[in-house]
């Protein structure tokens, strides 16, 4: 079958969706799904449209870059021939675009909304968002055969804003890295933070809880690994400096491909102080590495605390300190073993041939070519 993936921008841009979506493309014709990705060219890193598949349609964008409009994802999508359409992410065109395709055609569409409608989220810029709920994202959501949540916090979200639609929950898969002697931690020990650089993440929060460790972290340093608006980064940069941090917290920039996985290879264990997560690709990622992980509830990975492969913090400084020395304080051998329960966990629920298969089913059901799948609930 012939499925349409409308996403937002084609690049790195787009954050959690090119992590959690570019991989899924590329597995789902070995489940019988051949997937058209439709989405927004971004002229600062066209390459990156590369990275979605075989068959990728990339639009160009007119007006203002956080609405994303473009045109032609119109004319992309009635040629794409696809049996139905998968929305990836909120409150942007392709939105739209989605939701016209499905009037116009009468063919089925259904959304990955990837944490959009956790209430931390829909709380930033909220009167923007009452605007375009009231444009065209209220019907887009309500008209949706299927919603896919990541987890079933997610879905708790998804029916808290007052939607009955069926929910698909599939979580996001990494892919799995081979692990042997390069895994080994530089000295000194790095405290390892990757993701976008932005309030939600937590940043500043985790900045300071550094400064509130005092002497004990000398022997260990704390490495952002990221990218974000251009003032947010300066202003951590200036908070780094302010608080008498340079020797010990570095400020990395983004990484990519072979820059990336040494730095998951050379970490000693990894941090997410988030207020919001969908589910998040960096935890998963730092699991596949066999990383030890501070996170907060707020990441959506319960069933990582649960066997032994996180510990927990909050998003105030203190609790992150107080998360910091704990896993500082750990011997090796048990931060080890914990980067090792992580990396079951994820051989056991979240590769892509698991979850491409998972959705494959959901896709042909939402088609009205196969059974309800298990993962999909309708209370």
């Amino acid at each position: 079958m012939r499925v349409a993936l409308a996403v937002p921008y084609l690049s790195r841009a787009s954050g959690g969706v090119m992590t959690g979506v570019a991989p899924l493309a590329r597995e789902l014709p070995r489940h019988g799904v051949e997937p058209i990705v439709i989405g927004i060219r971004d002229d600062g890193a066209p390459e990156d449209a590369f990275a979605w598949g075989a068959s990728v349609e990339a639009c160009a964008q007119l007006g203002p870059r956080a609405f994303g409009y473009a045109p032609s994802m119109a004319r992309a999508l009635a040629r794409s021939e696809a049996e139905m359409v998968e929305s990836q992410g909120l409150w942007m065109y392709p939105s739209l675009a989605s939701l016209a395709w499905s009037r116009r055609t009468g063919r089925p569409h259904m959304i990955s909304p990837h944490g959009m409608l956790d209430p931390w989220a829909v709380r930033r810029s909220a009167w923007k968002k009452r605007l375009v709920r009231l444009w065209f994202e209220d019907a887009h959501l309500k008209g949706a055969a299927c919603i896919r949540a990541l987890n079933e916090a997610e879905a708790r979200a998804i029916r808290a804003f007052g939607l009955s639609n069926p929910i698909a929950i599939v979580p996001n898969g990494v892919d799995l890295p081979a692990l042997g002697a390069d895994r080994v931690p530089i000295d000194p020990p790095t405290l390892l933070f990757l993701g976008r650089l932005d309030p939600k993440k937590g940043v500043h929060e985790l900045v300071r809880a550094w400064a509130q460790l005092g002497p004990a972290p000398r022997d260990w340093r704390l490495r952002l690994v990221g990218w974000g608006p251009a003032a947010y980064v300066e202003a951590t940069r200036r908070l780094i400096d302010g608080l008498g941090l340079a020797g010990s917290v570095e400020l990395s920039g983004p990484l990519f491909d072979a820059a990336k996985d040494e730095a998951f290879r050379t970490a000693a264990a990894f941090v997410l102080p988030s207020y919001s997560e969908g589910l998040p690709m960096a935890v998963l990622e730092a699991w596949s590495y066999a990383l030890p992980v501070l996170m907060t509830p707020a990441c959506n990975l319960p069933e990582g605390f649960a066997a032994g492969a996180a510990l927990e913090i909050g998003t105030d400084p203190a609790s992150i300190a107080e998360g910091i020395r704990a896993a500082i304080a750990l011997p090796e051998a048990e931060r080890r073993a914990m980067g090792a329960r992580g990396r079951r966990l994820v051989e056991e629920r979240f590769t892509w041939p698991r979850v491409a298969a998972a959705m494959a089913e959901v896709y042909r059901w939402v088609a009205g070519g196969g059974p309800r799948p298990a993962c999909v609930v309708t209370s």
